[in-house]
Parts: C-alpha cells; sequence; structure tokens
C-alpha cells in the first residue's frame, strides 16, 4: 500500500535531497573547469574561472535550503546561523596570488594573497546588499515570530546572535576593508565548517531513528563526519595561516592542500546530509519537531 505523506513532510525531503544535489554541482561545475583550463588552488578559486556561476549559485542555494529547514531544534539554530556565512563565501571572493589559477595574475604585493583590485567593487556590492538583507531578515524574523507567538528564548538568542554576526561582519567591512579582502573569505568558510561540524556532533549524541540498530549507524556517519570535518578544518587553517606569511605549502609538498581539504570538507558536508535525509524522511514534520533533552524553552 502507498503510504500519504503530507507536502511538507515532501517539501523538507526535497530541500535535504537538494543540499546533497548542490555538491554535485559544485563537483561537476568545478571538476569540469580544472579538466578544461588547469588545476585550482582552491575550490574557492573557481570565483575567478568560468566555474563562477556555479560555486557562487550554489552557496546561494544553500543558505537559502538551511533556512528554509526551519525548526525548534538547536541543531537548526546553528544550521540558520550557518546560512548567514554562506552568502559571503559566495560574494567575498578568496585571496589568490600568481599561480593559483591559471591565465591569472591578481598582481599580489610581496608574493602574499590578496583579492585582485578588480573583484573590489563586486565586493563592495555584495556586503552592501548581504548587510541590508541581513538587518531586514533578522527584523522579520522576530516580527514574525511575535506575530506567531512562537517567540522563544532560543529564538532570541539565535536572532541576537545573528544580528551580531551581521553587525560584525558590515563593520569588518567598513572599517578595516584590507584585512576583510585578506581573511573575511576565510574566515567565513571555517565559520561555517565549523557549524556544521557541531551539528553533527550533536546529531552524533542524539540521533532520533527508530530502531536501535539505525540509531548506532547514524551516530557512527555523524561523528566520523564530526571528527573527519574539524581534522580538515585544523589542517586548513594551518596552511592558510602558513599561505599568508608568505610559506608557498604546495611548492614545498607538491599537492594542492587547500583544494583538497575543501573538497573533504563539501564532500563530508554531503555525507552528512545523506544522513540526514534517511534519518528524517519518514519524519510527519521533520521541520519543527522538538529536540529530546532540551527544555522547551530553548528551543526554537
Amino acid at each position: 500500500m502507498q503510504l500519504r505523506t503530507t507536502s511538507t513532510q515532501r517539501t523538507y525531503r526535497y530541500v535535504r535531497v537538494g543540499l546533497v544535489a548542490v555538491v554535485l554541482f559544485v563537483g561537476v561545475g568545478v571538476g569540469a573547469q580544472v579538466a578544461a583550463g588547469g588545476a585550482l588552488a582552491s575550490l574557492s578559486a573557481s570565483y575567478y574561472t568560468p566555474a563562477r556561476n556555479v560555486f557562487v549559485g550554489a552557496l546561494c542555494a544553500v543558505s537559502l535550503a538551511l533556512l528554509a529547514l526551519s525548526g525548534r531544534s538547536l541543531e537548526q539554530a546553528l544550521l540558520d546561523l550557518a546560512a548567514l556565512l554562506a552568502p559571503v563565501i559566495a560574494l567575498v571572493p578568496a585571496p589568490v596570488m600568481a599561480g593559483d589559477v591559471p591565465g591569472l595574475d591578481p598582481r599580489c604585493p610581496a608574493m602574499t594573497p590578496c583579492v585582485p583590485a578588480a573583484a573590489v567593487p563586486e565586493v563592495a556590492n555584495g556586503m552592501l546588499a548581504l548587510t541590508v538583507l541581513g538587518v531586514v531578515g533578522v527584523v522579520g524574523a522576530a516580527a514574525l515570530a511575535l506575530a506567531q507567538r512562537s517567540f522563544t528564548l532560543g529564538v532570541g538568542v539565535t536572532l541576537l546572535t545573528a544580528a551580531l554576526l551581521v553587525g560584525s561582519a558590515a563593520a569588518w567591512w567598513v572599517v578595516s576593508p584590507e584585512t576583510f579582502l585578506r581573511r573575511g573569505h576565510d574566515a567565513a568558510t571555517l565559520g561555517f565548517f565549523t557549524l556544521v561540524t557541531l551539528v553533527a556532533a550533536l546529531a552524533a549524541l542524539r540521533s532520533a531513528a527508530h530502531s536501535a540498530r539505525a540509531r548506532r549507524i547514524l551516530r557512527a556517519v555523524y561523528a566520523v563526519t564530526a571528527v573527519g570535518i574539524l581534522v580538515t578544518l585544523v589542517v586548513l587553517a594551518a596552511v592558510l595561516a602558513l599561505r599568508g606569511r608568505g610559506v608557498d605549502l604546495v611548492a614545498l609538498t607538491g599537492l594542492p592542500l587547500i583544494f583538497l581539504g575543501e573538497a573533504v570538507a563539501l564532500a563530508l558536508f554531503a555525507v552528512f546530509w545523506v544522513a540526514q535525509t534517511a534519518e528524517f524522511w519518514d519524519a510527519a514534520d521533520p521541520a519543527v519537531r522538538g529536540e529530546p533533552g532540551i527544555p522547551r524553552r530553548l528551543q526554537r
């Protein structure tokens, strides 16, 4: 007998499947560019190639999908914050230097990474749009929660944190655009995947699967995902720090370490969402369920 599903259930299934599809979208776009144009120092460097539309569009899609998965869990609050960082990764390009992108000479001083001068007006436009949208989004979300009588302590903390993120990014850009251009993309990337790591770790602690066997499997997948992303982030942070000081580890090791690290983190992100899709596939209302063990006033 065919089981009937609700429109809400189908919608959230498609959103989760869509997040996995986005990873495939990026993989195909960037892979095609590497095959046709040569190796890139990082996935983010695809911003400066014909794969730019794929890279930027995919991250904006991820942001919308994460926001669409509204709910009352601590995990979802963290994913809402990650959704604020995804467009920053997309619209603020990664610093590059000669050799990072075939055919691109960013003319960076002292052989250190920089954002090419031609891209700075695009960053200014993007930051203005993101700041305005962020302010409107936070205010609108607060007003909607009050109107629906769903405003809780958890909602308040999430919105306050979101407001601080938006305000901090805008202030950083206005006060010190030079340092923002050097570090903004990397900070947003590391922040995004740190939040995903925390979500995976929480999921490993309290999987809601119905059977004991399924819970064990899913918890193992979530744990491996969390540890894998965390280790990858530590390595990436170290490589980026050395790169910013003029140490070219690619030349020393012969490996595109940043590209490989970002690819691993993205692949683990996809694994996490495959597991989430399997876990919540039959949930009657996967968006608004409360999490066991969390006081209701802290749920959102």
